[in-house]
């Protein structure tokens, strides 16, 4: 609209015509004075904060509303927050639309068990407003823990570490090792706790059955009472003679072996077994002997103890729970091994690899060394001949007996060598010097 005011025409008027027409134009210029002083500069945007919700432990929800806008156009609106009082988009801030209204934002990335300050803001063309301030606590997150190795394996405890990775942003309130005889054991079962402590900890655990498998997992608890464990691990207990021979075991199929030739020098009931160290005494026996390789002790830590036949019926010469395995309990070894059960029964050589799966991975001559994949663990101890009593082949093959006879003067065995890949079979003259394994009841 636009206003034209002629004062000559206003001057030209009479009288009794012009004072009306100043009270028009007068009354004209006071309305537009007050339109114009009725039109207001803008102002900050009016903006509220409402209460966090849907809290984690690493993320929340934040809503804002945008009452007014302030008589100028909202540009940007959003939440800002920290970990100190009065957060501004100097901190941590997430926009969210635009205009005045309600809004919403998920924070992310907080850390767990920490208090943060929230305020929603708007801008328009004024500057930034700031809503009311809020606080919220993210939550306690699961603690981690690393299984560490087990040490100091005895036949009726072992040692088992653990290492705390992460506590969930809380202090941990209980740490320690759980184990059982099946897979994923947990707290519920055997379990042995420390309170307090570094993060590194060892645990001692007791009351184990000699010559079994065990699981065991650290496990560590927080202050928010979460419960954590650390990856599985599988151990088994050593087994111990009547002399307190300590042996190793391993689970091949369904059957418990020592890994180790047994070394007693005595019976279970305490007796002692002769050691015969005499040539000709040895080929004249006619009931239990041991001797070492060579006569020589220093071989009882490697090989073990050489026995005649007869020892095994003279008296009860395993650990408890075990025994010495038949012929037909070699034959479901090398059955599980990938011999083929035709061949079980075959006299001599027999099989395809399964020697080398039994044979240690050192200390056979001649490049005889085996892969040991069974875990068998066989060693080339050599043996004692029954027709001299003398010693022969060490570093090259080695018998062990089975507790099966073939007649009143002969007996079932196993032999490997570092010449062949596969096992034999056969029988010999009770006399002979010859390895024992133990296997599990």
């Amino acid at each position: 609209m636009r206003l034209v005011i002629n004062l000559n025409h206003l001057n030209s008027m009479s009288d009794n015509r012009k004072l009306p027409a100043l009270f028009l134009l007068t009354s004209l210029l006071t309305g537009m004075l007050l339109v114009i002083s009725c039109i207001k500069d803008p102002t900050l945007p009016a903006i509220t904060t409402d209460e966090a919700r849907e809290i984690t432990i690493n993320s929340a929800i934040v809503d804002g509303n945008v009452t007014e806008d302030g008589g100028a156009e909202v540009t940007v609106r959003g939440i800002c927050w920290g970990t100190g009082s009065m957060p501004t988009l100097d901190d941590s801030f997430k926009a969210s639309g635009t205009g005045p209204g309600e809004f919403s934002c998920t924070i992310e990335g907080l850390d767990p068990n920490t208090e943060y300050y929230a305020r929603a803001f708007a801008e328009n063309s004024i500057g930034i407003a700031f809503g009311n301030e809020i606080a919220f606590k993210t939550g306690i997150a699961p603690p981690s823990v690393t299984t560490g190795q087990v040490s100091e394996i005895m036949a009726n405890s072992a040692v088992c570490s653990g290492i705390i990775v992460y506590d969930g942003g809380a202090g941990i309130t209980e740490k320690g090792i759980c184990w059982s005889l099946t897979p994923e054991p947990d707290v519920q079962g055997s379990h042995t706790s420390i309170a307090t402590g570094s993060v590194t900890y060892t645990c001692t655990l007791s009351g184990l059955t000699a010559g079994t498998r065990y699981y065991a997992r650290a496990y560590v608890k927080n202050q928010g009472g979460i419960l954590a464990y650390g990856e599985q691990i599988v151990f088994n207990t050593k087994l111990a003679d009547i002399e307190g021979n300590l042996y190793s075991v391993v689970y091949i199929g369904n059957q418990v072996w020592m890994v180790e030739n047994l070394r007693t020098t005595k019976f279970n009931n305490n007796a002692p077994i002769p050691n015969i160290t005499d040539n000709t005494e040895w080929l004249n026996l006619t009931g239990a002997a041991y001797c070492w390789y060579n006569n020589d002790i220093q071989y009882k830590s490697t090989f073990g103890a050489l026995y005649s036949w007869y020892t095994i019926t003279d008296g009860d010469l395993c650990p408890t729970g075990w025994h010495v395995p038949s012929d037909d309990e070699y034959g479901t070894l090398e059955v599980y091994l990938g011999l083929n059960p035709d061949s079980v029964k075959v006299w001599g050589w027999r099989g395809t690899n399964q020697g080398i799966q039994i044979k240690s991975t050192t200390g056979w001559e001649d490049g005889g060394n085996g892969t040991n994949t069974s875990g068998f663990t066989g060693l080339p101890g050599g043996f004692r001949y029954a027709a001299q009593g003398a010693f022969y082949s060490l570093g090259k093959l080695t018998y062990w007996w089975s507790s099966s006879e073939l007649n009143a003067n002969e007996g079932w065995y196993r032999l490997i060598d570092n010449t062949n890949n596969d096992i034999y079979r056969a029988t010999t003259s009770k006399k002979g010097g010859k390895y024992i394994r133990c296997v599990k009841n």
